[in-house]
């Protein structure tokens, strides 16, 4: 299973990591925010050194009950970023956390890779013609209502069945307009509580019935560190574990900010799948 990003194919058939760059002021986890451009590119740096294969850009916060801000201000703080990536990693593989379309084509104009929409196009109906002009990977992700309401609307009859139904809707408007490379996620810790979070990382094979690459991304979560009752900056053995029954359940991507420890763990589950 390959995915096309500017014309070079990335085999997933061993997973790959995504490493999380932040550009804003208020992520949940403090060590992941980068407020200046040396810290900016030394971050992406290491990440890139122990082996991460993306790195996920996001200039908006999503952690629940995030402030909401302007376009123009994602845009003042993405595209710079986007540009002084680049400049110094010329081959760098970045993926642009953006649900709003303008952002995403302005970033991709600059040389991004892919585009990871939390909203897999519900929040901006440009979106998926913006991707299937562009033909950039897509990574579309389950979220109901916006990060200012969502933990409003976890109620669901058969939470498993409303995120494939979502899927396949999502997935046949994609393709209608022609888009190619697609990956889901199932959006742990977006309208989901922390029991369903759990129900969710135990059925995570029945998305295997898409037949597309799958990202998790638990790095650091909530539903981590409530459970074990420590911080987020505490959190890195209980994400090894989350991210290692992931990748026993068939993820392709993890999403994280620890690459070293995700790719070691890629690297002694996929011995074990051997």
């Amino acid at each position: 299973m390959t995915i096309n990003c500017r014309g070079n194919l990335v085999d997933l058939s061993t997973p790959r990591i995504m490493g999380i760059l932040n550009i804003t002021p208020d992520s949940f986890y403090s060590e992941s925010r980068n407020k200046a451009d040396h810290a900016l590119i030394k971050n992406a740096e290491y990440m890139l050194k122990e082996g991460a294969t993306f790195i996920d850009l996001g200039g908006y916060s999503t952690r629940p009950g995030a402030e909401d801000i302007s376009q123009k201000e994602e845009l003042d703080r993405m595209l710079p970023a986007v540009e002084l990536l680049l400049k110094n990693f010329p081959e760098i593989l970045i993926s642009v956390d953006t649900f709003r379309s303008e952002v995403a084509s302005e970033c991709i104009k600059r040389g991004a890779s892919l585009i990871n929409d939390i909203s897999a196009g519900h929040l901006d109906k440009n979106m998926l013609d913006v991707i299937a002009k562009y033909q950039v990977p897509y990574i579309m992700m389950h979220m109901r209502g916006t990060p200012q309401n969502m933990k409003e609307h976890n109620d669901y009859d058969d939470m498993k069945q409303e995120i494939l139904f979502y899927f396949s809707e999502r997935i046949k408007s994609a393709r209608s307009l022609g888009i190619n490379d697609i990956i889901i996620d199932p959006g742990f810790g977006f309208s989901k509580n922390i029991t369903q979070n759990f129900e969710l990382l135990s059925k995570l094979e029945i998305f295997e019935m898409l037949s597309l690459p799958l990202l998790a991304g638990l790095s650091r979560k909530s539903t981590i560190y409530k459970t074990l009752g420590c911080e987020p900056e505490d959190a890195l053995n209980g994400t090894t574990v989350m991210n290692t029954i992931a990748l026993m359940k068939g993820a392709s991507i993890l999403r994280v900010h620890d690459v070293k420890e995700a790719m070691e763990a890629v690297k002694l589950t996929s011995n074990l799948k051997n």
